[in-house]
């Protein structure tokens, strides 16, 4: 007999079973362990290995550190790796509910609204009292056709100016529609607004109402500062182009001549693109109204893609003759404009409390927009003069409207302290599952019984933990 059949324990009877008696704990007599109870049998592997259950302790020294360590590493990687899939399409998933939400919400509002009508033209003459006279037109003569080297025609006669300046000859002009003719109403920030259409890029989405870190996550957002599309003057519209459904992921390929397509509940607009520009994220005038005279849409996204280093910037007009008629603006969607502190007024002397300026000229703040745009009061509308008898209430002018737009992406890391908490109790709950999910593959001696048992209820508590995580990330992210 060797001297390893001599070491080998009893009844081992080939070389792999008395490696494996070996390796495995020091065993108790039957009814001499705990509570009289026999030892548990050692399993083997196929590949006639102690399984992980029956294995020996391994001692707590750098091997110990080193390999916990390394899979503390690996286990945060995979988070890592968890989160940008979330990031790309988790958030993904969440516009597109909402998006669903929000389509449906707005073809139900189309479908029982009745498409506006333009107002009758208006002429624009220097003097209604001053008769136009009658100019008479020049005549045009054409030379004879024997005459090869002349085929222009001549003016042989033109009426006589004496020196005068011409008169006035009335321009025809399409009025804007006024506020209270076309199809607005009541909005709150996230509320479906109208819908985007790019088609060189793409984009189908549904716009809401304000631009905050919520409103873009259910797709593009209006600037409430800035008048609706269709509108006279700058209507801008900011999207993500990373996440949330990236509706701005290619807008930086749109180039002049392309098209945007706005539909709201007045009508149908088509803006042609004119160019595009990159800024700073400070450069928030180039989404202030610079010519109310005319209808333009902004877009604007972070740049490059990524980052929120930069802004780029597309910019549109309207092609009229494509379009529904055009609207006087409307700003902060008909609600009166917030008053700053040192613009209210002071208590009564009948012990009033201190009252707004719409308060104190008798206008209901709460009307809807057409009782308060009929009545004179503060509607929103740059375009619109206070009325007789209510020139008390301020009009906001457009450099209020300007100082009022703010940066759709200027939050920071750890903007959003609410999600503090939730970032915790998420987290508590993956541990408490983590940990549940190793005593039940403890107590059976299989991995799988565990990871059979945890794994929904870790993905779900997963899926909510980066859910919170990426409130305290900058919006652009």
């Amino acid at each position: 007999m060797t001297d390893l059949d001599s070491d080998s324990p009893a009844g081992a009877s080939s070389p792999m079973q008395r490696l494996a008696a070996l390796d495995a704990p020091a065993t108790v007599p039957p009814g001499s362990g705990h509570n009289g109870s026999t030892p548990r049998p050692v399993r083997l592997t196929r590949r006639g290995r102690l399984r992980k259950w029956d294995r020996p302790k391994h001692p707590m020294d750098w091997r110990f550190w080193v390999g916990n360590v390394g899979k503390a590493l690996i286990a945060i990687g995979l988070l890592m790796f968890g989160f940008v899939a979330y990031q790309l399409w988790g958030t993904g998933i969440e516009t597109a509910r909402a998006q669903n939400a929000l389509e449906n919400e707005f073809d139900a509002l189309l479908a029982e609204t009745a498409p506006i009508t333009a107002p009758a033209p208006e002429s624009d003459v220097a003097d209604p009292d001053v008769a136009v006279p009658d100019v008479a037109a020049p005549v045009i003569t054409t030379p004879p056709a024997a005459d090869p080297q002349a085929d222009a025609p001549v003016v042989v006669d033109e009426p006589a100016t004496d020196g005068a300046e011409p008169a006035d000859v009335p321009v025809t002009t399409a009025a804007a529609v006024p506020v209270e003719q076309q199809n607005l109403r009541e909005l709150e920030e996230g509320d479906a607004l109208a819908r985007i259409e790019i088609p060189a890029i793409g984009v189908n989405d549904i716009v809401v109402a304000g631009v905050s870190t919520g409103d873009l996550k259910k797709g593009p957002g209006h600037f409430p500062e800035t008048p609706l599309p269709g509108q006279l003057g700058n209507s801008a519209i900011a999207g993500h182009r990373t996440t949330y459904g990236q509706p701005f992921h290619n807008v930086d390929k749109l180039v002049p001549g392309d098209e945007i397509v706005m539909t709201t509940l007045s009508g149908t607009f088509t803006y042609r693109v004119t160019g595009t520009e990159i800024v700073s994220p400070s450069d928030y005038q180039v989404i202030s109204t610079t010519d109310p005279n005319k209808a333009m849409l902004t877009l604007t996204s972070c740049h490059p893609k990524w980052t929120a280093r930069q802004r780029i910037i597309i910019f549109s007009e309207l092609v009229p003759e494509t379009s529904a008629p055009i609207g006087e603006p409307v700003i902060n969607y008909g609600r009166p404009i917030d008053e700053t502190p040192d613009e209210t007024l002071p208590a009564g002397a009948d012990g009033d409390e201190a009252s707004t300026p719409e308060q104190a000229e008798g206008v209901d703040v709460q009307a809807p927009l057409e009782q308060q745009s009929s009545e004179g009061g503060v509607s929103g509308n740059l375009a619109d003069p206070a009325a007789e008898g209510n020139a008390g209430a301020e009009q906001p002018d457009e450099a209020a409207v300007n100082e009022g737009i703010a940066d759709a992406f200027a939050e920071g890391w750890f903007s959003d302290p609410g999600a503090n908490l939730q970032v915790g109790l998420w987290g508590l709950l993956l541990s408490l599952i983590s940990v549940g999910a190793y005593l039940i593959s403890r107590r059976f001696r299989r991995d799988w019984a565990g990871a059979l048992v945890g794994i929904m209820p870790f993905v779900v508590a997963l899926y909510f933990f980066f859910q919170n995580v990426n409130r305290l990330l900058p919006p652009n992210l």
